[in-house]
């Protein structure tokens, strides 16, 4: 029987490698400032080359805090169908401030927010067929809508319209 020894690889790289790979992990997609935090510290940098970096970034325009929640409000809202409280509650993880949170959100129009609102309520109403009582079949819908970051109030009157 033999056993393999499992090394890491601790590679090192010069500032202006990591720095050209930070640049091509932003240039790739958006990211936040957080994130890029997050990547840096697999490098164990000291301060300084870690603040030239980020530099270096901001002033590329490889990092807009501002271009990355537009794009990902737009993203989640669009493609994933988040409602505003889940996209809040993700940029609020990501260390966003509460402002260009804000600023994000109203990108969303309201009428293509409530007309998807409905999308995503038909859709769970026509899935849910089989289920026979009525307010088992609401209490469903409104958990889902719920878990998808819609407003409670929002929801609460689509069910009474229906």
């Amino acid at each position: 029987m033999t056993t393999k020894k499992t090394q890491k690889n601790t590679a090192s790289f010069t500032v202006n490698e990591i720095r050209d790979k930070i640049a091509k992990y932003c240039a790739y997609q958006d990211r936040c400032h957080w994130e890029v935090e997050q990547k840096l510290t697999e490098f164990q940098l000291i301060p300084e080359a870690y603040d030239s970096i980020f530099i270096y970034l901001i002033e590329n325009k490889f990092l807009n805090e501002e271009r990355f929640v537009n794009s990902f409000v737009s993203g989640k809202f669009k493609i994933k169908k988040w409602g505003k409280i889940k996209i809040q509650i993700e940029l609020k993880k990501r260390k966003i401030p509460m402002n260009l949170i804000e600023k994000g959100l109203k990108t969303i129009d309201e009428t293509e927010y409530q007309s998807t609102l409905e999308e995503l309520h038909n859709k769970k109403k026509t899935s849910l067929k089989s289920e026979r009582e009525s307010w088992k079949k609401k209490m469903k819908i409104r958990n889902y809508l719920l878990q998808k970051g819609y407003e409670a109030d929002l929801i609460y009157e689509m069910l009474n319209k229906a």
